[in-house]
């Protein structure tokens, strides 16, 4: 899918800075080379330094990509779920309840980045089937509708936001 301006009806206000942040980008040009980028920034981070919280009640590096793994799924499932004329109003979910219960601190780095590899090699060929009507198609999450098309750059622009604030808050 080439690069495409996306209108604020497309999608929730929440997702405003996510979407605004990726600028006119290639979804799947960027969903690729975001993948790359988080992979090479914390790969090789000391496991103190993935165990780190820059402050209290905010969430190590090992969690918030837990996090970000768990909501690209939630997501994708979202899109799918829309191209496929599904009307159901799909719901939300709580991300620091979803941290909590992750088990994300006690996993290996390695695994962790592996896990995302996949669900964002599953997510790329997801977007990859779908037609430009599915692109455009709309569904109803959390009370809010979406297209599919903005699911996708939701996705890329969620992970793009959380990567800024370890390079930012964490290194």
């Amino acid at each position: 899918m080439n690069s495409v301006h996306l209108s604020n009806s497309e999608y929730a206000p929440f997702y405003s800075d996510y979407i605004k942040a990726l600028g006119e980008v290639d979804l799947r040009k960027v969903l690729k080379s975001s993948l790359k980028d988080l992979n090479k920034t914390i790969k090789n981070l000391p496991e103190e330094k993935l165990l780190f919280k820059y402050a209290e009640g905010k969430w190590t590096i090992k969690e918030l990509l837990q996090h970000i793994i768990d909501t690209e799924r939630i997501l994708s499932y979202r899109a799918l779920r829309f191209s496929r004329n599904d009307a159901s109003d799909l719901p939300g979910f709580d991300e620091n309840w979803y941290v909590a219960n992750s088990n994300g601190n006690e996993r290996s780095i390695t695994d962790l980045l592996d896990e995302f590899k996949f669900v964002r090699k599953s997510t790329l060929a997801l977007f990859k089937s779908f037609t430009s009507e599915m692109f455009t198609k709309t569904g109803t999450a959390n009370g809010s509708d979406m297209t599919v098309r903005a699911l996708g750059f939701i996705i890329a622009g969620h992970q793009t936001h959380h990567l800024n604030i370890i390079k930012e808050r964490y290194l």
